[in-house]
C-alpha cells in the first residue's frame, strides 16, 4: 500500500473510481428528476469528512445508472481497476447497487493477481437526502479499503462481503452473503 510516514503518522492514499448509480444521482428541482450528471463525491461527501491520514484521489469514470450498464462498461471498470492497482493504493469503487455484485464478480473473475483491496459501495438513497446512506457507506468503504487484505469486497450498511459470495437483497434493500 502506498503510505507516507512523518513523525509516527502514516498517511495512506486511496483511489475512488466513480461510475454513477444512486449514490451520485442529483435532484433537478426544475423537472423533479434524479439523474447521474457526473461525480459530486468531492463536494458532497469528502469535503465533509475529516481525513487527515488519508489522501483521496478521485477518478471519474462513468456517470451511469447501473441498470443500464453492460459488459462493455464492466470491462472498462475492470480495466481501470487494473491500471489504478499499479499505484499500489487501495481502491473504492462507487457503483449503483442494482448490478454492483455483478460488476464486482466480473472484476473478480478477470483480475487474478490483485495486490490491493478493491471495495465496491453504493447507496439506496442519493446524497443530499436526509435519510441517505451514502455518507455512511463511503466512509465505511474508505476505512475498509485501508484495513482489508488484497481482494474484492462490497462494503454496505456496516458490513463487509467478500466477492463473489454476495448478492443484493432487494426486499431488505441491502446486501447479504451467499
Amino acid at each position: 500500500m502506498h503510505t507516507k510516514k512523518s513523525t509516527n503518522i502514516t498517511v495512506t492514499d486511496v483511489i475512488i473510481i466513480t461510475t454513477g448509480g444512486t449514490i451520485e444521482k442529483t435532484y433537478d428541482e426544475f423537472d423533479g428528476s434524479l439523474e447521474n450528471h457526473g461525480t459530486s463525491i468531492k463536494n458532497r461527501i469528502l469535503s465533509k469528512l475529516r481525513l487527515p491520514y488519508t489522501n483521496i484521489h478521485v477518478e471519474p469514470l462513468l456517470s451511469k445508472d447501473s441498470l443500464f450498464m453492460d459488459d462493455s462498461d464492466r470491462e472498462l471498470i475492470c480495466k481501470t481497476i487494473g491500471q489504478e492497482a499499479h499505484k499500489n493504493a487501495p481502491i473504492v469503487v462507487l457503483h449503483g447497487t442494482d448490478t454492483m455484485a455483478v460488476t464486482a464478480r466480473y472484476c473478480f473473475d478477470e483480475i487474478k493477481h490483485l495486490s490491493i483491496p478493491v471495495v465496491f459501495t453504493g447507496a439506496m438513497v442519493p446524497m443530499g437526502f436526509d435519510d441517505t446512506d451514502a455518507t455512511q457507506n463511503v466512509t465505511e468503504a474508505l476505512l475498509a479499503a485501508k484495513l482489508l487484505k488484497p481482494g474484492f469486497y462490497i462494503s454496505f450498511h456496516n458490513q463487509i462481503f467478500t466477492v463473489p459470495h454476495v448478492q443484493k437483497n432487494k426486499e431488505k434493500r441491502t446486501f447479504e452473503a451467499i
